[in-house]
C-alpha cells in the first residue's frame, strides 16, 4: 500500500529516486504511464495488469473509452529500479507531466503519482480550499 508525500530531485538523465519505503512493492516491476491532472501515474506490475485488462475490455464503439485507453496503454512504459532505487522516467512522460527537477512522489493505495513540485503545490491548494464540497460530494456516493 502506497502512502504519503515525498519530494524528491529529477536528475539530467531523467532518473528519479523512488522513496524507500515503496521500493519492495515495485521490485518485481512497474509500469509508469499518463495520469490524469498532468501528473504521472506509476503502478506495480500486478496493479497495472488489472487496469490494463479493464481498458481493454472497454467498449471500442464509444469515443471516450477509445481515448482514454490510448492515454493510459499507449503511454504506457515498463520501468525497473536500479540498485539505488532509482526509475528513469522517459523523456516524453517527463513532457507531458512539465516535470522539471523538483517532483513530489505522492502514495495513492494502489499507485503512486509523479507531480512536477510547483504544479502539485497549487492543486493541493484547490483541493483543500474546496475539501467541504468534494466530502459532501463523496458522502452521496456513501463514503
Amino acid at each position: 500500500m502506497f502512502i504519503g508525500e515525498y519530494k524528491h530531485s529529477l536528475d539530467e538523465k531523467g532518473r528519479l529516486a523512488i522513496p524507500t519505503k515503496f521500493r519492495k512493492e515495485l521490485s518485481k516491476g512497474a509500469v509508469v504511464t499518463r495520469g490524469l491532472d498532468t501528473s504521472l501515474f506509476l503502478f506495480p506490475k500486478e496493479e497495472w495488469d488489472k487496469l490494463a485488462q479493464k481498458l481493454a475490455s472497454l467498449p471500442l464503439g464509444q469515443s471516450n473509452s477509445r481515448a482514454f485507453a490510448r492515454l493510459m496503454l499507449a503511454g504506457a512504459m515498463d520501468i525497473t529500479l536500479d540498485k539505488q532505487g532509482r526509475v528513469v522516467l522517459p523523456e516524453y512522460l517527463r513532457s507531458y507531466a512539465s516535470l522539471k527537477k523538483s517532483t513530489v512522489v505522492a502514495g495513492l493505495y494502489n499507485r503512486l503519482e509523479i507531480w512536477d513540485e510547483e504544479k502539485w503545490e497549487v492543486y493541493k491548494k484547490k483541493v483543500e480550499s474546496d475539501a467541504d464540497h468534494v466530502a459532501e460530494q463523496l458522502g452521496e456516493l456513501g463514503i
